[in-house]
């Protein structure tokens, strides 16, 4: 079997400023989702990734993640704005 990824278009989507700004916001939360998930199923933070152990980097204050983490996070957010979009949704800022 091969796999091949059709996520919907998103590439004509354009986020406002307001939308924008949000981002970051989302990109936090996702990381705090991430890690609740983790610390319950008993991982707990270690200097590198140890499946095994169940020890991960990445489970540290938003804050403190590396900026390649952040990035992670801030492209699942853009991404899951647009798709609201995509599909007709609406997005409004505070």
């Amino acid at each position: 079997m091969t796999y091949q990824p059709a996520p919907i278009d998103t590439s004509r989507v354009e986020l406002s400023e307001g939308t924008r700004k949000l981002v970051e916001q989302l990109a936090k939360n996702n990381h705090e989702v991430w890690s609740r998930q983790r610390i319950s199923e008993g991982w707990r933070f270690g200097p590198n990734r140890d499946d095994a152990k169940k020890e991960h980097p990445c489970l540290v204050p938003y804050e403190d993640l590396p900026e390649s983490e952040k990035e992670y996070d801030r492209v699942t957010a853009v991404e899951v704005l647009k798709t609201i979009l995509a599909l007709g949704g609406r997005v409004e800022a505070p």
